[in-house]
């Protein structure tokens, strides 16, 4: 993931932690504490650091436990949160976080060290693995996730924008539903997608979704059901997410290694246009 500086990229670096109980329990108070935050900045319409410190950073200690300095990053997210809600013209209902995470600003919050990754309030995380091609960048800001049982530190380093790529040539990407065509004159491939295994986990999900809808069943097996839906859902997005990075690193290397660029078809509206065909041939019939 990366983002443009001059001169330089903002780049996300995925470290796995242990996934230790404190640190579970502390993620989930931060984030009971996070939403409250949100809550009061919208409520109270505050909008400068200094008011949000002022209105926050006692409560989020004495109430809810966290630590100093991870209190004045929980109100920044918060108020992060609550600026991106208030700037979308498209806003519904106040924003709640749901998903367990935390933002750590370095040598504050966190410190990376022999092998631990040490959390303000006495918390180790033993790491178990980590992309090490960066590791002569410093380390910046950093988001703690938890997420079905495993437990990922991101965190963001910048590193010196990497010089401009002249390709000798381009080879062409035909992106369908069934599969993806790539190639030129000479070079063609074809790879097959997996929308049949996705399909299958989503047609499991609306079946126990229609079968199981009906009010006469318990509220605690609907209860145990919704979340097996919602395991199915998530099977059928896990599938296709990890195809497309396999599908789209497989290509970007292939191009790199012949020295090529990567060229695809713009889809861009194409819903839209195909749709004014539609109607501009019943309106002649």
């Amino acid at each position: 993931m990366a983002s443009g500086d001059e001169g330089l990229l903002t780049i996300s670096i995925g470290m796995r932690v242990s996934p230790e109980p404190e640190a579970v329990e502390l993620l989930g108070r931060y984030n009971v504490a996070l939403n409250y935050a949100m809550n009061k900045i919208l409520r109270l319409n505050l909008r400068s650091i200094g008011r949000v410190h002022n209105a926050l950073y006692r409560e989020l200690m004495e109430w809810f436990g966290l630590p100093s300095r991870i209190a004045v990053d929980c109100y920044r997210d918060a108020l992060a949160n609550a600026n991106a809600w208030r700037n979308n013209p498209r806003r519904g209902r106040r924003p709640r976080v749901r998903k367990l995470s935390m933002l750590l600003h370095q040598g504050l919050s966190y410190r990376v060290k022999e092998g631990y990754v040490e959390i303000m309030g006495g918390i180790r995380l033993r790491i178990i693995g980590w992309d090490r091609r960066y590791d002569q960048y410093d380390n910046r800001e950093a988001r703690l996730v938890y997420r079905e049982g495993k437990m990922m530190l991101w965190i963001s380093r910048k590193i010196p924008r990497p010089e401009p790529y002249k390709p000798r040539d381009v080879i062409a990407v035909d992106v369908n539903e069934r599969k993806i065509v790539y190639g030129d004159d000479k070079i063609n491939k074809e790879i097959g997608t997996k929308i049949d295994r996705a399909h299958r986990w989503k047609k499991l999900a609306e079946n126990l979704q229609k079968r199981y809808s009906s009010p006469r069943y318990p509220a605690w097996r609907r209860r145990g059901i919704l979340n097996r839906i919602r395991s199915y859902h998530r099977k059928a997005r896990n599938i296709l997410e990890a195809w497309a990075r396999k599908t789209s690193l497989g290509i970007v290397r292939f191009a790199k290694k012949l020295g090529y660029a990567v060229a695809r078809e713009d889809l861009t509206g194409l819903i839209n246009s195909l749709r004014k065909i539609k109607n501009k041939d019943h309106g002649q019939n």
